[in-house]
């Protein structure tokens, strides 16, 4: 798969580069992103690189599509289409600590889900976080995914599992944010 920049009114979205590491390693030392996603943690500089390494992969071989989100040149946060196979996908995101709060984060990952359903084709985009994870919880709330459950235990992080949430959002899908059943407020 050809790599994809896009853009919204105030972001670009690209795949990350040899010159965002040191970016992205200093953006990754936040505990938050560090204990709600799949990054390693403790967060070594080499796992900013090889991360940079992976997208260029996954991106050729058409297993996911990875950006790195940008406001004015300054790295805000990360969106990506994981496990993508057979029209479905899983929507991942994380926003730099400093520039949460903005709705920075959702207008990129609004701009990937788009492109998914659009120029993939996909029938399904799925979330998953640990349960607890709030912040991004509402974020994909706000997209229109509908939630879909808890998973018990699902995730493994390190040394300790957690339980998860998904949700899911069709194509078909009217993106107007419903109610879910956990507490987000």
């Amino acid at each position: 798969m050809e790599t994809v920049t896009l853009r919204t009114d105030r972001l670009v979205l690209r795949p990350p580069a040899a010159d965002d590491v040191d970016a992205i390693f200093e953006a990754c030392q936040d505990p938050d992103i560090q204990r709600f996603t799949s990054v390693p943690s403790p967060y070594a500089r080499n796992d900013a690189e090889d991360f940079v390494r992976l997208v260029a992969e996954w991106w050729a071989d058409g297993s996911q599509a990875v950006w790195t989100v940008y406001e004015q040149d300054v790295l805000v946060g990360a969106v990506g289409l994981h496990h993508i196979d057979q029209g479905a996908a899983e929507i991942g995101y994380w926003g730099v600590a400093e520039h949460r709060g903005r709705g920075i984060l959702g207008e990129a990952a609004r701009a990937v889900t788009d492109w998914g359903f659009g120029t993939l084709g996909l029938v399904r985009q799925s979330w998953r976080a640990v349960a607890g994870n709030v912040p991004s919880a509402r974020l994909a709330r706000s997209l229109g995914f509908r939630y879909e459950g808890t998973m018990r235990q699902a995730f493994v992080h390190g040394v300790h599992r957690d339980d998860g949430w998904i949700a899911g959002l069709l194509a078909s899908d009217d993106r107007s944010p419903v109610d879910w059943p956990v507490a987000l407020d």
